[in-house]
């Protein structure tokens, strides 16, 4: 009962934490997100947003390797550090320029997904990944 009160963290609490975010906040982007976009890719690619004008297919393409690639490897922590970029640049691309102008209600999913890649870019994947496994 102590623990609940106390400010004090353990390393094994913080390195299961990062798994956990890393697994639960992975898997949902890949899931529900990224598997979605890579099966529909052809019926999406002329519809799908172009904020940064390099093309739907191209736009469409970045968002499949963030949400895919990307978040695969977030969720193994391998190039754990360097595989949340591109994630926090696609959600930083949804929040600000495609949901800029929406209410906060729209811009909350990106905001929510943006936020757990950020602290997995500062803190880095935990003892529990491959990253450790193989000495990064």
């Amino acid at each position: 009962m102590s623990k609940l009160f106390s400010s004090k963290a353990s390393n094994g609490a913080i390195n299961f934490s990062l798994l956990l975010l890393r697994i639960t906040f992975g898997g949902l982007l890949l899931m529900n997100h990224g598997l979605g976009k890579l099966k529909g890719f052809s019926s999406m690619k002329d519809s799908f947003p172009d904020p940064l004008h390099i093309g739907h297919p191209i736009s469409l393409g970045l968002a499949v390797f963030a949400e895919v690639f990307c978040a695969g490897l977030i969720i193994l922590g391998l190039v754990t550090r360097l595989a949340t970029v591109p994630v926090i640049v696609m959600m930083g691309v949804a929040l600000f320029m495609i949901h800029g102008h929406q209410s906060l209600k729209e811009q909350e999913p990106a905001i929510l997904y943006m936020i757990p890649f950020l602290v997995i870019l500062l803190a880095g994947p935990g003892k529990v990944s491959l990253d450790n496994a193989i000495g990064k």
